[in-house]
């Protein structure tokens, strides 16, 4: 298997050519890839056979590998995520869609109590190559229950890997990464960059040229999206092309914003966050995730544990207020890390607003 990590720039060759794919197709190639390449490689969850799953993950791979390696579960998502990691256990590599992020607390157990754990209480003897993916956040009036991000729950857990790609190139190289990887990854897609008709308009930003053949993206490594002097903008899953928006916009009023997409939670490039932040001199933090306890405080406390000298001015975070996400569509949209909130905090820290530090 080939684990070089093929960069965008090199002129394809014939064999490698690339095309412009949307996030869903491109990780279903790496797992057909990986079916194809490694026998132990099997996909379980619900409707994924025949249907293909909500994203399309397995569309086709029914047909293709049989109902022994894509196989059709019951509404039972405890009893299939303990199947999964009995299964890795004992040496095979499944891969579990859980099609919304919201339905972890079914089968939180099986996944923090044993997956996560099994490595390190028996001392090395069991790994558990399993990848878990998810869909996550809102933006299309799905309420309360399928519509969470939940970044800061998984990544908070020890034992498990969580990585939320944003566009088509990234979402194939690290879904080959994950299924490679020894242990439990969370591979975190948001529903609406995933390029599904049905999730909302499609995100041209998360388009890319991807390579026909087999390649790796490395986890955490945060990807410079834009090159900027002014503020850095850290952003994960959907909030990126939020950001990049937002730099746009930013732009007309001669603000130069960095848009530094995470896409690795666990683990964290926090030598990636000190570098653009150091180079600006100020923070914007955006996340679809709860504003408390989440993924935007763990960034700006890297910065402010290692040398919060490099802060011109207080950093803020766009993320969702600790409430449900509501089913009305103009309620929904003013609680998310939309581009104008996203605008509007990268102004404050440039005048140096000295508030909450939230927005």
């Amino acid at each position: 298997m080939s684990t070089k990590e093929a960069a965008p720039w090199e002129s394809p060759t014939l064999a490698n050519a690339s095309r412009t794919l949307t996030m869903c197709r491109a990780q279903r190639e790496a797992v057909e890839w990986e079916m194809t390449n490694d026998p132990n490689v099997f996909m379980v969850g619900e409707d994924i056979s025949g249907f293909g799953g909500v994203f399309g993950t397995a569309d086709g791979l029914g047909a293709k590998f049989g109902l022994d390696r894509v196989i059709d579960m019951p509404i039972s998502e405890t009893g299939f995520m303990g199947l999964a990691a009995g299964a890795a256990m004992e040496g095979m590599r499944p891969i579990v869609e859980l099609a919304y992020v919201d339905f972890i607390g079914v089968c939180f157990n099986a996944l923090a109590n044993f997956a996560a754990k099994t490595h390190f209480m028996s001392g090395g003897q069991f790994k558990v190559p399993m990848v878990l993916l998810t869909g996550t956040g809102a933006g299309y009036s799905n309420a309360a229950q399928h519509s969470q991000c939940m970044h800061a729950t998984l990544a908070h857990m020890p034992g498990i890997k969580v990585v939320s790609p944003t566009n088509a190139y990234d979402a194939k190289g690290m879904m080959h990464t994950a299924i490679r990887d020894d242990n439990l990854v969370v591979f975190m897609v948001h529903k609406g960059a995933s390029g599904v008709g049905f999730m909302g308009p499609l995100v041209k930003t998360s388009l890319a040229d991807v390579p026909q053949g087999d390649y790796t993206v490395p986890f955490g490594k945060v990807k410079v999206y834009r090159e900027g002097t002014d503020v850095s903008i850290v952003a994960v899953g959907l909030a990126v092309h939020h950001a990049l928006q937002a730099a746009e916009e930013l732009a007309k009023d001669g603000i130069s914003a960095e848009v530094v997409d995470l896409r690795s939670l666990v683990p964290l490039d926090r030598d990636g966050i000190m570098e653009s932040v150091a180079k600006t001199g100020r923070l914007v933090v955006a996340d679809e995730d709860y504003l408390s306890y989440g993924v935007s405080g763990e960034v700006i406390a890297t910065v402010v544990e290692r040398d919060p000298t490099v802060l011109k001015a207080p950093a803020r975070r766009v993320c969702v207020p600790d409430v449900s996400i509501p089913f009305s569509r103009p309620l929904e949209y003013s609680i998310l890390p939309v581009a104008s909130r996203i605008a509007d905090a990268a102004r404050a820290v440039m005048s140096n607003d000295r508030g909450k530090g939230r927005v």
